[in-house]
């Protein structure tokens, strides 16, 4: 008989929740060594992926943008056929894949390496050519996707979600970004009318009603 709603969700939330407990314990050097490149980094951070951890990758995008670490997506596909002109010189590029041996990230892997730029992998695979070929592997294994036929990423791309989450935050508290900083970025949001003298081209914008 076929579990009731509630009891799926409080399963699903306990194998979430149970696999980014188990994600502490994979943080090592390696974490260490993706701060160092993300903070010496002169370009931007690319970010690519495909399928679900593409999804990923762009949200990290954004958390990454917000907070003071200028990033660009790139999907692996299209990166493929013609994109891979994003990358710059001086960019420092992460790519996320559960296995790390999709087609297209394998052909993207030596493209990458060709260009000299530094690689970061996110990945659950450590013998996949994504984590054998990167500069700085992290780990985000899980033991089962929340998927009753452990397929559909789920717990996996929480898991990504979480390391990108950690990257983030270690470099705002290391760059010393304070919440001013973060306004700045921030114009139409709530907390961005505490910084109006020093944004006075939206003032009028925040004082608006809507916001």
């Amino acid at each position: 008989m076929p579990q009731s709603p509630k009891n799926i969700a409080l399963r699903v939330i306990a194998m979430e929740a149970s696999a980014i407990s188990d994600l502490g314990l994979l943080i090592d050097d390696h974490f260490d060594k993706a701060i160092e490149l993300l903070q010496n980094c002169r370009g931007r951070v690319v970010l690519s992926g495909i399928g679900k951890s593409s999804l990923i990758a762009q949200k990290i995008v954004a958390t990454f943008n917000s907070t003071g670490t200028p990033s660009i997506f790139m999907h692996a596909a299209d990166a493929l056929h013609g994109d891979l002109g994003i990358v710059q010189d001086e960019d420092v590029v992460i790519i996320l894949s559960k296995s790390g041996n999709s087609p297209e990230i394998k052909a993207l892997i030596p493209l990458i390496k060709n260009f000299g730029n530094k690689l970061i992998a996110i990945s659950g695979n450590n013998q996949s050519l994504l984590a054998l070929q990167a500069d700085v592997f992290l780990d985000t294994t899980v033991q089962q996707e929340a998927c009753p036929n452990n397929l559909a990423p789920t717990t996996s791309t929480t898991a990504q979600l979480v390391m990108g989450d950690a990257l983030a935050v270690c470099l705002m508290e290391l760059r010393g970004f304070k919440d001013g900083d973060f306004a700045k970025f921030h114009p139409g949001a709530l907390w961005g009318r505490n910084y109006t003298c020093a944004w006075p081209m939206f003032a009028p914008i925040m004082k608006s009603p809507q916001y």
